[in-house]
């Protein structure tokens, strides 16, 4: 009994310092990136799904603080909710347990990789891996699996000229759902046909999205996110 006490001991020991360092550094890519109180963005999207014919295209973000986000096109336009949603200001609600894992690299930079728990069933990501650039304060990947659309993984490539902390590229890699592809995107009106898959098709699919034209903290107006 002793011997087992100890163990819990130890090991909450061990646990501490590991998710005082992932706290850490997940305050600090919050704190950078909450220098940014709105923008507004040229995106360039590009789908790669064998079964589906998406053509290029274009179209403009628009975010505010804390969590307004709106993407306008003229035409069709396909993106990955998980993709445009996502930004370090979620992070901010606390509802997760962050622990540092180890220092690697990723294309060359230094990070930091911390897993972080969602806590409790609102959720529907059930674990999130992110490697994070402690010099600038970014994160430059995501990982995370989700209980309903399978693994997804985000890489974010940022410009060294660009004082605030938005990408100028995201790549979004999927799980293709056979069955209903399409629910795993937003998208504005007149969808892409879908063409059969073949049983040996990749599994795999692949949204790259380049940004332009940055716009930011110029004072949007709630009116922009209203439906229309």
């Amino acid at each position: 009994m002793k011997k087992m006490i100890l163990l819990v001991i130890i090991t909450v020991i061990e646990i501490f310092p590991q998710q005082k360092i992932a706290d850490e550094l997940i305050n600090s890519v919050i704190a950078n990136f909450n220098t940014v109180k709105d923008y507004e963005v040229d995106v360039e999207i590009k789908v790669d799904v064998e079964f589906l014919k998406v053509p290029d295209s274009k179209a403009k973000i628009y975010f505010k603080q804390p969590d307004k986000i709106r993407l306008k096109s003229e035409g069709f336009a396909l993106l990955p909710k998980e993709g445009l949603n996502f930004s370090p200001s979620v992070l901010s609600k606390k509802d997760y347990t962050a622990i540092y894992e180890r220092d690697v690299l990723l294309n060359g930079v230094k990070t930091s990789v911390v897993k972080v728990i969602p806590v409790g069933e609102q959720s529907n990501i059930i674990l999130s891996t992110l490697w994070i650039d402690p010099v600038r304060k970014l994160i430059r990947k995501v990982e995370s699996t989700t209980k309903t659309n399978g693994t997804f993984v985000i890489e974010l490539f940022y410009s060294d000229n660009f004082k605030y902390p938005l990408p100028e590229q995201m790549t979004f890699t999927f799980n293709i759902d056979k069955m209903n592809l399409p629910k795993a995107f937003t998208s504005d009106e007149n969808p892409p046909k879908k063409k059969k898959r073949m049983p040996d098709a990749p599994t795999k699919g692949i949204v790259v999205v380049k940004y332009s034209n940055y716009k930011v903290n110029t004072g949007l107006s709630d009116n922009i996110f209203e439906e229309h």
